[in-house]
């Protein structure tokens, strides 16, 4: 059993002025009467997120956040939190992506406690897992992703309203994508791992897929039957294209 419709989300990652906020308003415009049953969110940088939420109201995109801190406040200068993105406007947040995992050393715990505190903020997470191409030569991806899921899901998502998002680390950003045999294995063992951790919720929540997904190989990718979506990264940045991705799911 996966998710009843089809999540594609954008994240923007370190791009994006207020001058490109244009985007998201041609995104909106071109899913309006939009035949696709796709949910669809943008997650551009924390410094776009207030002005998005206003160009955004009344539509049908959704707003996220691209990470937070685990605390609600203090002294860590830099750090933005789970509640000051719900009060930007956000309503959901990418979490463990692999390039806050590798270029800034999050480890599985860190991830844990930054989901507790989105859902302490009332966000709803995207949390990530993927392997590295050494796992993946050598065979070890379902288990270090499955290792990931283990250690970076708490117990207090029971109930709770959540994504997951795998992206193989060596396809992010590559122009290459693992083959739809590769990609379903991961995806299978992501859906058993959630149903064993949360039973009937855990065969409910969204899996998605994210690596180098594009207009020209979305649609193969969506076809995917373990696959529920997609966390569109470069793609989401052009609203053309991430419309194309939207119109394939």
């Amino acid at each position: 059993m996966a998710a009843t419709s089809p999540f594609i989300a954008g994240n923007w990652k370190m791009h994006g002025l207020r001058t490109q906020l244009d985007q998201l308003r041609i995104l909106a415009d071109g899913l309006e009467g939009h035949p696709s049953l796709a949910r669809v969110a943008i997650c551009p940088p924390a410094t776009l997120l207030a002005e998005a939420a206003h160009m955004l109201m009344g539509s049908r995109v959704e707003l996220g956040g691209q990470d937070c801190q685990s605390e609600a406040s203090g002294a860590f200068t830099g750090d933005v939190s789970a509640e000051m993105l719900a009060d930007a406007g956000a309503r959901l947040v990418i979490l463990g992506h692999s390039e806050r995992r590798t270029l800034h050393g999050e480890t599985d715990a860190k991830v844990s406690a930054k989901v507790v505190a989105a859902l302490r903020a009332r966000l709803e997470p995207i949390v990530c897992v993927g392997e590295h191409s050494d796992d993946r030569k050598a065979g070890r991806a379902v288990r270090i992703v499955e290792g990931q899921l283990a250690a970076s899901l708490p117990d207090r998502l029971a109930g709770a309203r959540f994504s997951i998002a795998y992206e193989p680390v060596w396809a992010i950003g590559s122009g290459v994508t693992p083959s739809s045999h590769d990609i379903a294995e991961v995806h299978d063992a992501i859906r058993r791992a959630l149903m064993a951790r949360f039973g009937e919720q855990g065969a409910r929540v969204s899996i998605l897929y994210g690596g180098s997904v594009k207009p020209d190989n979305a649609a193969e990718i969506l076809r995917i039957a373990a696959v529920d979506g997609a966390l569109v990264g470069g793609a989401s940045l052009a609203a053309a294209d991430f419309l194309e991705i939207i119109a394939a799911a």
